[in-house]
């Protein structure tokens, strides 16, 4: 029997020669179309089609995955601003004593009954209890019923000091006594280990109580690595400096990279079949970055500050640094110890509210942890993808720094102690700013600084002029003040020099750099180093 495939040739050339005959005889038969040459071209559309609707369902698929793995991206987000925004443990001393609580041998440790010998009286029948006060006590030897008493009891006591004297030689096993006594060898050194980390632990107190810089960094760190580690999946190390000059902790907090806040809403696919990314805006992704780092720095701060049970710190200045690739600061927080103590470091993740109106910053500057910040009058960069730093309160450098290298809380507080001890009491600040400040104080009669002062305190290292000068005499005036004192880290120019020399203007003082460091070593016992040198 032929194939039907090796006929297919021979019908289609009858077909084609019919064909031709039947155009010959009537020629509106050329219109009639080889059946199955037509089918071939449907059928080839059609698988085309399908192929199409394919690669659409594939671009399909892949742009959902792809936009699933940007949406787990902003869910991993979330939660880390939910877990920063938890409040952190205390580590002070007391949280880091230890206790040691011996562990029983894994065997049981041996009854001290059981491992007492068994003892006669323990076994002795009781004595003949007489009824009858009157009659003769009756001798128990002559009675049966207790000799028969006394005999069992010697049979009882004999079987137990047998089992006692049989347990007593299993116990004598060297395996079992080499194992026990290494039980007890390591359980001593267990204790003795307690006990030597507690006493350090007693020692590093004493010293952070006697306000040792390093006893109290090292408490710092260790509160801030405890903190670090409750988000073990953002590494943000944190570095402290403890200052005895101005009893200020100086933290250099490691922000994370820019990329950790997606950049992306998702993925979308074009009518052309092309898989598009859908780009956030600049103002949300920089919301994200800034309530990440504001949440982090909070934390930093409610740290070195629950761990400060003793009041050793007066205030703390926070620096936030993006390290890569260079170095910038983009977060700043100088705080005192009462602004630290007003402040509630437990931000609220559900208390940030919707952005009101368009613009860069917008629902950031609602932020509750960063309006926390603003509180501490925190410098925060106003773009961190552009990569603008601020101005960094106060560098960990040195523990004795240069007066231009304090914070502006640090200087006030170190010109405060100069001038109280100097003899000035009722110290008040009425102005405060980056360049210095503008106090009042009174002094006794008999003190070194009599009656009523103003005090313009100024750490800029550039000379101070007869401006200046003139602007003091017109607040001393204004306070009714009888002195004037200019205290600078600089020098003056030579105006202001022969200002102060004529009558009208005898009553205003000014120290130089010189005199700064004079005043520091006189009254503070202190090498401080000035803008001068």
């Amino acid at each position: 029997m032929q194939d039907s495939t090796e006929r297919q040739p021979a019908d289609d050339r009858a077909f084609g020669a019919r064909t031709g005959f039947l155009a010959s005889m009537f020629p509106g038969a050329a219109a009639v179309a080889d059946p199955f040459a037509a089918e071939q071209p449907a059928a080839a559309g059609a698988d085309g089609l399908d192929e199409a609707v394919a690669e659409h369902g594939r671009a399909a698929e892949l742009t959902h995955r792809r936009t699933a793995a940007v949406r787990a991206d902003q869910d991993r987000l979330a939660d880390l601003l939910r877990r920063l925004a938890l409040p952190v443990s205390a580590m002070d001393f007391e949280s880091q004593l230890r206790s040691y609580e011996p562990r029983p041998y894994p065997a049981g440790s041996p009854d001290p009954a059981a491992d007492r010998e068994p003892s006669w009286a323990d076994f002795a029948p009781a004595e003949l209890v007489v009824t009858d006060p009157e009659a003769a006590a009756p001798s128990r030897l002559l009675d049966s019923g207790f000799q028969r008493e006394l005999a069992k009891a010697r049979l009882a006591h004999q079987r137990a000091l047998r089992e006692w004297r049989a347990e007593r030689a299993s116990a004598a096993d060297p395996a079992e006594a080499a194992a026990r006594l290494a039980h007890e060898q390591a359980e001593q050194a267990r204790a003795r280990a307690v006990q030597e980390y507690n006493d350090s632990l007693e020692e590093c107190r004493r010293a952070y109580r006697q306000v040792e810089p390093a006893a109290v960094e090292s408490l710092l760190e260790r509160a801030l690595a405890a903190a670090e580690a409750a988000t073990p999946d953002l590494p943000a190390a944190c570095r402290a400096v403890f200052r005895p000059l101005t009893r200020t902790a100086v933290l250099d907090l490691d922000l994370p990279p820019l990329g950790l806040v997606p950049s992306l809403d998702g993925y979308r696919l074009t009518p052309d079949g092309e898989i598009a990314p859908v780009p956030r805006t600049p103002g949300d992704r920089a919301a994200d970055y800034l309530r990440l780092v504001s949440r982090l720095a909070l934390r930093a701060l409610q740290a070195a500050d629950a761990v400060d049970t003793d009041g050793i710190l007066a205030g703390v200045v926070l620096n936030g640094w993006l390290r890569e690739p260079d170095a910038r600061c983009l977060l700043s927080v100088d705080a005192d110890r009462d602004a630290l103590a007003r402040t509630r470091f437990v931000a609220d993740p559900a208390a940030d509210v919707d952005e009101a109106e368009p613009g860069v910053y917008a629902d950031a500057e609602q932020d509750e942890a960063l309006l926390r910040l603003r509180e501490l009058s925190a410098a925060v960069s106003p773009d961190p993808y552009a990569r603008i730093g601020v101005q960094p309160c106060a560098t960990a450098g040195a523990a004795v720094p240069a007066v231009a290298d304090l914070s502006p809380t640090e200087f006030a507080a170190l010109v405060r102690e100069l001038f109280t001890r100097g003899g000035l009491a009722d110290w008040s600040v009425l102005l405060r700013g980056p360049s210095g400040l503008v106090a009042t104080g009174s002094g006794a009669p008999d003190s070194a600084l009599p009656g009523r002062w103003v005090v313009c305190a100024s750490r800029r290292p550039g000379p101070v002029g007869e401006a200046e000068v003139r602007t003091l005499a017109e607040a001393v005036a204004e306070e009714s003040a009888g002195n004037g004192l200019w205290l600078t880290a600089g020098d003056f120019t030579e105006e202001a020099l022969d200002l102060v020399s004529t009558e009208e203007f005898r009553r205003i003082h000014l120290a130089d750099g010189a005199g700064f460091r004079s005043l520091a070593e006189t009254h503070l016992g202190l090498p401080l180093s000035v803008g001068t040198e």
